[in-house]
């Protein structure tokens, strides 16, 4: 990995890695949630971002409507992040448009609970970032029920 973005050994990038801006953000947030950072998450983020994980309603947003600015992203990181022991981001490909403010990464993330069980989720997820370089959005493609399919007891 070259990108200095990546500050976490949890986070392995197989995808194209130069200096665009939504893919740099997002190899930020990956590596403060890697890192347990919440601090450091928030600071990746606008503070009038709009967060979906998943897109959809689920378990951490039951009417679909995303998690809006810090104070929800907070809400969010301690409902979804907090309580996962470790982290493992691997991202097989990055879409992004050159001159554009947009990436689109393919990757998969295994959680490992405190009691050695995990669960696995393929996603796809998209980050828009503004001129400072900040997510204003980030959008997660995947389905809880495929990741619940995964848990493997420890």
């Amino acid at each position: 990995m070259s990108s200095a973005a990546i500050t976490s050994d949890a986070i392995t990038w197989n995808a194209p890695d130069d200096e665009h801006p939504a893919r740099t953000a997002s190899m930020r947030s990956y590596s403060a949630v890697a890192k347990g950072d919440l601090a450091e998450w928030l600071s990746v983020y606008a503070e009038d971002c709009v967060l979906e994980d998943p897109v959809g309603p689920s378990m951490f947003d039951p009417e679909g409507r995303g998690h809006h600015g810090h104070a929800g992203l907070a809400a969010f990181w301690e409902q979804a992040i907090a309580p996962i022991a470790t982290f493992e981001f691997e991202i097989h490909d990055s879409f992004a448009n050159p001159a554009g403010n947009t990436c689109a990464n393919i990757g998969r993330i295994r959680t490992s609970f405190a009691d050695g069980s995990s669960t696995t989720t393929d996603l796809i997820m998209v980050y828009v970032v503004n001129d400072d370089g900040r997510v204003v959005s980030m959008r997660a493609f995947w389905e809880p029920e495929r990741t619940m399919a995964s848990f493997q007891s420890a």
